[in-house]
């Protein structure tokens, strides 16, 4: 892999990432609206197929093979579960943990979780050993979301208005 092209997929991800607190932030003034947590994971679902299609079409993705589908294991499909458990529980906790906190807190659960995924080599992924130094940059990311959460109290102006 070129240096230019790891860089390329590195700035990818941290997009990725970037996206996220917007997303929840925006899902959370939905729910508000909508009335509950749960229109809002709908409706994020929906858009989201809405948005999909289009560019599947455009792109002209070939469907996917129906031996395949018949035969995958009931953990493939275990993905959109996972989505609607982050963008659910998103809406409910990140107006009141606040978008760093919630985001912290979630990627606290995130480097936990990969550690474990990464030495089991679960779900067909590369075999990664834990070891000292990725367990130190774990605890330091930990640490990091601690003092996020710690200094995250709302301003008094902005409580008041609540």
């Amino acid at each position: 892999m070129s240096t230019l092209h790891g860089i390329g997929l590195l700035l990818l991800a941290v997009i990725a990432g970037a996206v996220v607190p917007f997303q929840s932030a925006i899902n959370a003034n939905l729910g508000r609206g909508l009335g509950h947590p749960l229109w809002a994971t709908l409706a994020s679902l929906l858009v989201s197929i809405l948005v999909l299609l289009p560019i599947m079409l455009a792109m002209r993705v070939p469907l996917p093979s129906v031996a395949f589908i018949s035969k995958a294991p009931l953990w493939m499909w275990a993905g959109g579960a996972f989505g609607v458990c982050f963008i659910s529980l998103a809406l409910v906790l990140l107006p009141k943990l606040g978008a760093s906190g919630f985001m912290a807190l979630a990627l606290a659960g995130q480097v936990v979780a990969s550690l474990v995924l990464d030495h089991f080599g679960w779900f067909g992924l590369v075999q990664r050993q834990v070891s000292l130094p990725r367990v130190l940059g774990a605890l330091l990311l930990i640490g990091g979301v601690v003092l996020i959460q710690l200094s995250a109290a709302p301003s008094k102006a902005l409580a008041a208005a609540s």
